[in-house]
């Protein structure tokens, strides 16, 4: 089957999106730097999906893939993105769906998950645990690395990774910058603990980036915690253990 790829508005952004397959619906929310289809379609998420019977439908985040650009931070709050997931599922006239992010995607996710708790069936976070509460992720070096002339000019480790695979993704480098700036916002304990919804958290053994999935785990009634194992941030996304536990808590969740 062809997915359907569309556009439509949320507020002042143009965002691009995926919809395919029939059955109960999932939202995939990217991650920082990546697009719908790097971070879903090639690892073979979109595909692994519509073969269980789920409908899928992923967006570009604002100023990723082929929706708006912007340019200052405050266009990138972490609910203003939420929002734009949200924006989604009402354009298309879904009562409740399934949502998974990876990194930037899971603190979207994250978001999105308690202010609106009835319109999202489960919540899965991938690259993304413990720091969502704990600390920003992402360290502030990559937005200069992303800003610099070339990738030669750029010495921190981590800001050399991120501009190779924001030119890898050929993604608006200086649009990148000011998303990296302004979705760093955290959540609470005390808002963690209120998500209501079954709630599944994964992270590779080896990813510095994300924390511990156990630790937030914790946090959440019920949360179900997922150890990827080998495998660090990059790497743990397209993982058939991050696949099968995700397939599982999906089914048990139906």
């Amino acid at each position: 089957m062809v997915a359907r790829m569309a556009h439509f508005m949320s507020d002042d952004a143009e965002i691009a999106f995926l919809d395919e397959g029939e059955g109960e619906p999932i939202v995939l929310v990217h991650g920082f730097a990546s697009n719908k289809e790097v971070n879903w379609i090639y690892p073979g998420w979109v595909s692994l999906l519509t073969r269980a019977g789920r409908r899928v439908i992923a967006l570009d985040n604002r100023g990723h893939g082929a929706s708006t650009k912007f340019y200052e931070p405050a266009a990138y709050h972490a609910s203003v993105m939420a929002g734009d997931v949200l924006a989604l599922i009402d354009h298309l006239k879904l009562q409740r769906a399934d949502v998974m992010g990876y990194s930037l995607g899971a603190r979207i996710t994250a978001h999105l998950t308690p202010s609106h708790p009835e319109r999202v069936r489960s919540a899965v976070l991938g690259g993304l645990v413990i720091h969502l509460v704990e600390g920003e992720s992402l360290p502030q070096t990559i937005a200069p690395a992303l800003e610099a002339p070339s990738r030669d000019d750029v010495t921190d480790p981590t800001g050399h990774l991120f501009r190779a695979f924001a030119e890898q993704t050929h993604s608006d480098l200086r649009a990148l910058a000011a998303c990296l700036r302004g979705s760093r916002q955290t959540l609470s304990r005390q808002e963690v603990a209120q998500i209501a919804v079954p709630f599944l958290v994964a992270a590779g053994d080896k990813d510095r980036i994300a924390g511990s999935p156990q630790e937030l785990a914790a946090l959440v009634p019920g949360a179900e915690a997922l150890v990827i194992p080998g495998r660090d941030h990059m790497l743990a996304v397209g993982d058939k253990v991050f696949k099968a536990g995700v397939l599982d808590f999906l089914q048990r969740r139906s």
